[in-house]
């Protein structure tokens, strides 16, 4: 049995606090990302701007397993969800498929009707912000997930390129608008967070079964990425 130095297990423990932090800070933004975006989408009646704040929401329920997660992991060294994060998993998976139901039928009903929103200023603001913040989280999460060779770390990093994207979708729609005022943008950009919405959902489920996620390698667990790697090599 190899024994960790007091220096090596002093730098882990914090390196698990940063992560720790991170992901408390992944939570606490998503609660504000979501208020602030609802607020100015009900106000200028932007659809693609409320799907991305109520998916803020959403990522809320999935932050906090993951919080616990890191936590666990870094007090039994053990990759294996408990009963809490499967739970959490579930009641995301199915936040995300009601949401994409929502989203679709919404944007339908706007493009049907030709509606337009009074502006998407807020959206192309609260999606820079975002694109921003994102990128921040994605490289400290991956430097502590390298740094500890934790693979459910990284998996959080590369899954948190998912809010990216949604930011990139959200400044598309808003920006598109600005610059066009073609009202069908927005319903567009709804739908395509709705695509989004739908394959966080699937994820959400999958790894609560325990299955792999679209998120990369680095979403298996350490034995099966290990088979995986021989058998491509085989």
């Amino acid at each position: 049995m190899q024994i960790q130095s007091p220096k090596i297990s002093a730098e882990r423990t914090a390196l698990y606090k940063r992560a720790l932090w991170l992901a408390k800070i992944t939570v606490l933004y998503n609660i504000i990302e979501g208020l602030v975006s609802v607020f100015f989408a009900i106000d200028d009646e932007t659809l693609s701007l409320f799907g991305f704040g109520v998916d803020s929401f959403v990522e809320v329920i999935s932050g906090i397993g993951i919080w616990h997660m890191i936590g666990r992991i870094n007090a039994a060294q053990s990759n294996e969800p408990d009963l809490f994060e499967k739970t959490a998993l579930k009641i995301t998976g199915t936040a995300f498929y009601l949401l994409t139901v929502g989203l679709l039928f919404s944007a339908g009903i706007n493009l049907y009707q030709g509606h337009q929103p009074e502006t998407t200023f807020w959206g192309v603001v609260i999606s820079l912000i975002s694109i921003l913040t994102m990128w921040a989280l994605i490289h400290f999460k991956m430097q502590a997930g390298k740094a500890l060779a934790s693979d459910a770390i990284i998996a959080d990093a590369n899954c948190t390129k998912t809010c990216l994207y949604l930011s990139f979708v959200l400044l598309f729609a808003s920006l598109g608008y600005e610059l066009t005022g073609f009202g069908g943008i927005d319903a567009i950009g709804a739908v395509l967070i709705a695509v989004f919405a739908f394959r966080e959902g699937r994820e959400s489920f999958e790894k609560a079964e325990g299955k792999t996620c679209s998120c990369g390698d680095s979403c298996l667990t350490p034995q099966l990425l290990s088979k995986k790697r021989k058998g491509s090599r085989g």
